[in-house]
């Protein structure tokens, strides 16, 4: 129980009808989720105003409401707070709520539109190894030290974070990394949290359906930036046009890296297999179990942050050399007969065109590659085609199939990428609905040596259609082809 008027301290702007000093044992934002004594935060979000459920919010036991439209009748007995923005202060109260935990470890957020879930996984695997307790919210899941839990955002909602940080402190982590998603930033999910790092790894077009154009996707990454403290530092990818951009209003400090120019911390590939690279890391080499040169980029963020949090780079490097992939993420199958599947998130005409670069630089003339792909309903409609276009222009064979077609028909979202294939390549696809049926078809066309790229899931153990998560995980459904295969 914490009084209502601890819970409003620091936050400018407001303006209070009622007593401060009220007791409050809870926060909500869903009026279902209040009981006795909480502060309801009436928030807009994308579908619904959270105004017109205050009446239900005080019927549940409300005690305070924190609101930027107050109602024409208002209860006396509770407590009316007048924001200008709601969203913002949800995350702020609830820091105050649960005793500022952000400020109790190190935070270090990860941004960008490729490879923020493997740049902060490694982060909290090495170091963890380095012998740190630490926290972790990503798109695969969440850690609490060696505990873990799903993930159902790639950033959860403001109380949430502040809970399971209140969480992670209590639990001796000094160390938290996190995704940090477009979205949250325009929402405010990270409103309270103080940072003290942020990383950009590149910009490319996603989620236009939610943010329109691609000015407003990297103005909301910018934004994040913009409110870095000045003793934080930023690590931007020096070879990304947009890596300036996102530090350009920036108080921290500064700090960049490259595979291509100069730059503070210098990657550079000396030899590439699927089984590793090994990389010159500001003049030190190193082997890895990583693929790729999207790969190098995500270790040499991953090096220079660990760098600029104080631990030492040689340490740094050993442990790195002992780093394995993060689930979904390039993840290798070799088949009984000896070709190979590989599953990925990739699910950016980018990153597809990275994870398919990587497997073209590395495979032999003779061995053939088929890629699986599909497109996400409900969601950026721009990309379709050009997925569909990156895969049959790096492909032998592409089918084309089902993804997490959500409320709309996979076929039509099959169709939309289709119309990305050129005409003289209309040969070299397929197109499959059932996903599972499309993957089963490019193990029986490929032969020894051939690579099966399966992309667009990685690490996802659902297919979501019309509103329902049926099981379904990519890498279930390799194993149970491989296995079949040695039984015949």
């Amino acid at each position: 129980m914490r009084k209502l008027v601890d819970l409003l301290s620091g936050i400018a702007g407001l303006e209070v009808s009622g007593n401060l000093e009220t007791g409050i044992s809870g926060i909500a934002f869903d009026s279902r989720k209040v009981q006795k004594g909480t502060l309801f935060v009436a928030t807009a979000g994308t579908h619904t105003d959270g105004h017109q459920y205050i009446p239900l919010a005080i019927e549940n036991g409300a005690v305070a409401v924190l609101c930027s439209i107050l109602p024409v009748k208002r209860d006396s007995s509770i407590t009316w707070i007048l924001s200008p923005d709601t969203l913002a202060d949800l995350g702020k109260v609830a820091a105050n709520f649960y005793g500022h935990p952000s400020l109790k470890m190190k935070v270090i957020g990860v941004t960008g539109t490729n490879g923020k879930t493997t740049t902060a996984t490694l982060l909290y695997r090495l170091f963890t190894e380095m012998g740190h307790a630490c926290g972790l919210f990503s798109t695969v899941c969440n850690y609490i030290g060696d505990k873990k839990s799903a993930a159902t955002h790639t950033t959860p909602d403001a109380l949430q974070i502040q809970s399971v940080m209140a969480d992670m402190a209590e639990a001796g982590c000094t160390y938290c990394f996190m995704e940090i998603s477009s979205h949250a930033i325009d929402q405010q999910r990270i409103a309270g949290i103080s940072f003290d790092g942020g990383i950009f790894s590149n910009l490319t077009h996603d989620h236009l359906d939610y943010h329109k154009t691609f000015i407003e996707y990297r103005n909301a990454k910018k934004r994040f930036f913009d409110q870095l403290p000045a003793g934080a530092f930023s690590l931007t990818n020096a070879d990304d046009k947009n890596g300036a951009v996102m530090v350009q209003n920036c108080k921290s400090r500064k700090y960049t890296y490259s595979a291509r120019t100069m730059a503070d911390f210098k990657v550079k590939v000396i030899e590439s297999h699927f089984d590793g690279m090994l990389l010159n890391v500001n003049g030190k080499e190193f082997w890895n179990h990583f693929a790729g040169n999207f790969n190098a980029y995500n270790l040499v963020a991953v090096y220079g942050a660990a760098v600029l949090l104080g631990a030492d780079s040689d340490e740094v490097l050993r442990v790195m050399s002992l780093l394995k992939p993060v689930d979904g993420r390039f993840e290798i199958f070799r088949s009984p007969v000896g070709y190979f599947a590989v599953v990925d998130y990739a699910h950016t005409p980018d990153a597809l065109r990275n994870v398919l670069s990587t497997i073209n630089e590395t495979r032999t003339t003779d061995q053939k590659v088929y890629c699986v792909v599909g497109a996400g309903g409900d969601r950026d409609k721009t990309k379709r085609p050009e997925m569909a276009a990156e895969a049959v222009q790096a492909s032998d064979r592409v089918i084309l199939t089902s993804d997490n077609p959500r409320s709309e028909e996979p076929e039509q979202i099959i169709a939309d990428m289709m119309a990305g294939v050129p005409a003289g390549m209309l040969s070299r696809v397929l197109a499959i609905t059932n996903r599972k049926e499309a993957i089963r078809t490019a193990c029986m066309m490929a032969h020894e040596g051939d690579i099966i790229l399966i992309a667009g899931k990685g690490h996802e153990d659902y297919q979501e259609i019309k509103g329902v998560k049926h099981h379904f995980d990519d890498r279930e459904i390799v194993r149970e082809i491989f296995n079949a295969s040695t039984l015949n």
